[in-house]
């Protein structure tokens, strides 16, 4: 076993461009882990959407990682075994200057979700994530003053992320961890609540070095675990960032976490 921890991003690298987990990828999960391999998820989404989507990928116990790994639970219970979060006033402030620039924007907590308004973009985001969001009556940086919030979010066409990106990074990346986790979502962080964060927490949770983990993921949310881990994996549609550090292996459509689990990990001849 070349890497008996591996950790995977879940949107746009384990899973496919139609929202689903190929059979192809589940099996090698399953031969992965009945060999004594760790395979832990890690994750941009908040924990109530990514849960229930591992018992189709076999896993139902083991731990996993949400919100880029600023809170890390066992899958089994849901007890939280790392719960980072915003200070008040770092959210408060955060969110209160995205509001003057007039974007649409998404606070969460632990367990929920709450939207300045209610769009197709705000639709199309609760379908593929399986979430309801509340728009309250209130300014979210109102709201900010009486939730603990884990995540700040900008949702925007694809066609302006490039530049509202650009700018965002200008604004607030002195404050706080600043990413994209796909075309129209751009996210904010507590500064140092990357997923190398994860990666450190899974390595002494589990007891590996990072020598002995392998990370694979797509977009630029994904960096900080490439660069933090032994193993350094990109699908192939993966963004240019991290085709630059990483092995680059088939796409998410072409099973790409399969192939470096079964070729990379576990050494096979394929």
């Amino acid at each position: 076993m070349n890497y008996p921890l591996f950790v995977s991003d879940f949107d746009g690298t384990l899973l496919r461009p139609d929202g689903t987990v190929s059979q192809t990828t589940v099996a090698a999960i399953s031969a992965y882990r009945s060999t004594g391999g760790i395979f832990a998820v890690c994750t941009g989404r908040m924990l109530t959407s990514i849960l229930p989507r591992l018992a189709f990928l076999g896993l139902h116990d083991g731990v996993v990682a949400a919100y880029q790994g600023a809170t890390i639970a066992e899958i089994a219970t849901g007890r939280l075994l790392r719960d980072e979060a915003f200070t008040t006033s770092e959210a408060c402030s955060l969110v209160a200057r995205l509001e003057e620039m007039g974007v649409h924007i998404h606070i969460y907590t632990i367990c929920a979700l709450f939207s300045n308004m209610r769009d197709g973009l705000l639709a199309q985001y609760e379908r593929v994530c399986g979430v309801k969001a509340t728009v309250p009556e209130v300014p979210l940086s109102v709201l900010c003053r009486s939730e603990r919030i884990v995540k700040v979010l900008i949702m925007c066409e694809k066609e302006v992320q490039g530049a509202l990106f650009r700018d965002c990074c200008e604004k607030f990346s002195e404050e706080f961890f600043v990413t994209c986790s796909s075309p129209t979502l751009i996210e904010f962080m507590p500064k140092g609540q990357t997923k190398a964060a994860a990666i450190e927490f899974l390595g002494k949770y589990y007891g590996f070095s990072k020598e002995k983990i392998a990370a694979i993921g797509d977009e630029k949310n994904d960096l900080p675990m490439l660069e933090a881990a032994g193993g350094r994996f990109a699908v192939a549609n993966a963004a240019e960032e991290l085709k630059r550090i990483a092995t680059v292996v088939p796409s998410n459509a072409e099973d790409g976490v399969a192939y470096a689990i079964r070729k990379y990990a576990m050494g096979e001849d394929l």
